[in-house]
């Protein structure tokens, strides 16, 4: 039971879907906090662009966002309002999005009007300003994981505290409370609102926090943070969030929220496009699956008869398909490309070159699947749980893949003659003069007349289709093997239809 449940794990993978926040155990992203104020000044938007943000952090989304920002700086944006409505997701792209957002030259609001969660809320905070509706949701951003038994568990003491050190970073950057964002990470953290007896201070500190001050004595706990109690993430509405100071403004809507930047009109709204949508349905392993066996399917009948024909229409669509995708999804570079078709043009040497199924012809598919596979992940070496499971996603597509090839390559060639569509994308063979001028062109008449056991002679290289001299005739025929010369002598052992298969004598 184990080794099956090991294997249905490498083949499916974590629901990601359900995860607000997956553990990424390689060398952590440093933020880059900058300046104390990046924007001393009130910001006041004359050109706002809003970049809807309504899914789960991932490498989709990750560059989904890259894209929008891009599109904003075009469209000369000197507010970028991103709308957040998302549950969280992967640490390592909330990382990275962070550093693009710090790395704006124009002011960044986070908006939230439903909920900004775990990895979401963390991605808020690197924000110059958080402004969000009454009755929308924040916090909740302890990392978890998905155990070998597919159960959540909370993530090790290690990757806890590294993030509940950047999270305060975040906070004293955009200056916000830092106890209050490190309890949403720390489901152990009470935070209590304090006051110090000598300035009159009024913030928010943990115990830890008053006794490494300077002066521990002169902060007074006034009380605790309800929602930062023992064994809860802290997690607010929109209004205790303005309350605790960890955002800055209530606003119902987006007309409202943009009121408070100066702002009166519609601002130019980034959302979701056909691209867009075309590059998460692509990226959709059901999809990946379907593009792979069409693509290789049509690329058999491709090397079955050569020639830049449907066959090569139809496969280099599938596959371009699939690297235009990952490439705009941000997991494939031109090594994957390169790779690919580099064991691609090894099959032809093994084909075309130096007939048979040898070294080159393997390292071609190996090749062929390291592109595939590579193109379908952001990192070369699997280190973390999450990352063999995406290796595993990967190569399973591709064991299911090849038996849907094998089991088509074979349907075709036993039954494509006899299926009416397919028959009649068949190219007939040129007609062939003799010595005495006469036309060797087959019929379906000469067809008929061949039986099992007759010998012929190849006029054409099998691969495994081709023309074979029965006397007088030139008959399409399929070869057994993969291969077979011209010249050979080869004798029919089988008749479907209108489908003549040969062995070689």
């Amino acid at each position: 039971m184990d080794s099956i449940r090991v294997l249905v794990r490498l083949l499916f993978g974590r629901i990601h879907v359900l995860v607000w926040l997956v553990i990424f155990m390689q060398q952590p992203v440093s933020l880059s906090l900058g300046a104390t104020e990046r924007f001393e000044q009130p910001i006041q938007a004359r050109n706002p662009v809003v970049i809807r943000f309504e899914e789960d952090i991932g490498s989709l989304s990750e560059h989904y966002l890259y894209r929008k920002l891009d599109a904003a700086a075009e469209a000369n944006a000197d507010l970028i309002v991103l709308e957040i409505d998302s549950p969280g997701g992967r640490l390592d792209c909330m990382e990275r999005m962070i550093q693009r957002i710090q790395d704006s030259r124009v002011p960044v609001v986070s908006y939230v009007p439903r909920q900004a969660l775990s990895a979401a809320a963390i991605m808020s905070l690197a924000c110059d300003e958080i402004v969000m509706s009454g009755k929308a949701v924040f916090g909740d951003a302890g990392p978890i994981f998905l155990d070998e038994g597919f159960m959540f568990q909370h993530a090790s003491e290690k990757i806890r505290t590294d993030l509940a050190r950047k999270v305060r970073d975040l906070a004293e950057y955009s200056h916000r409370p830092p106890a209050l964002a490190e309890a949403m990470v720390d489901m152990n953290l009470i935070v209590y609102k304090v006051q110090n007896s000598r300035t009159n201070e009024v913030t928010y500190m943990s115990d830890s926090e008053m006794e490494s001050s300077d002066n521990p004595a002169e902060w007074e706990k006034l009380q605790p943070v309800h929602e930062s109690r023992e064994d809860h993430f802290l997690e607010v509405n929109g209004i205790r969030a303005v309350e605790l100071g960890l955002a800055d403004a209530n606003a119902g809507n987006r007309q409202d929220m943009l009121a408070g930047f100066g702002f009166q009109g519609e601002p130019l709204v980034l959302e979701r496009t056909g691209v867009d949508t075309a590059v998460l349905v692509l990226n959709n392993p059901f999809v990946t699956g379907l593009l792979f066996v069409l693509g290789l399917i049509a690329l058999y009948v491709e090397l079955a008869a050569p020639g830049i024909g449907v066959g090569g229409l139809v496969s280099v669509l599938c596959f371009g398909l699939f690297f235009w995708s990952r490439f705009l999804g941000g997991t494939a570079e031109w090594l994957e490309v390169i790779l690919f078709v580099s064991g691609l043009a090894l099959i032809g040497v093994e084909i075309f070159v130096i007939p048979g199924f040898g070294f080159w012809g393997l390292t071609g598919l190996l090749l062929m699947g390291a592109g595939l596979v590579l193109a379908g992940q952001d990192f070369v070496l699997p280190q973390t749980d999450q990352q063999w499971n995406s290796v595993g996603r990967s190569l399973g597509i591709l064991s299911v893949t090849g038996v849907c090839v094998m089991a088509g390559a074979w349907t075709l060639t036993t039954y494509f003659g006899r299926i009416p569509l397919l028959s009649n994308l068949m190219l007939n063979p040129p007609s062939v003069q003799s010595s005495n001028g006469d036309n060797l062109s087959v019929t379906t008449e000469e067809r008929t007349q061949i039986a099992v056991g007759d010998t012929g002679v190849t006029d054409s290289p099998l691969r495994p289709a081709g023309r074979v001299r029965f006397g007088e005739s030139l008959v399409d025929v399929t070869s057994e093997a993969d291969f077979v010369d011209a010249g050979q002598t080869v004798r029919v052992v089988k008749i479907r239809g209108s489908q003549v298969i040969v062995r070689v004598v």
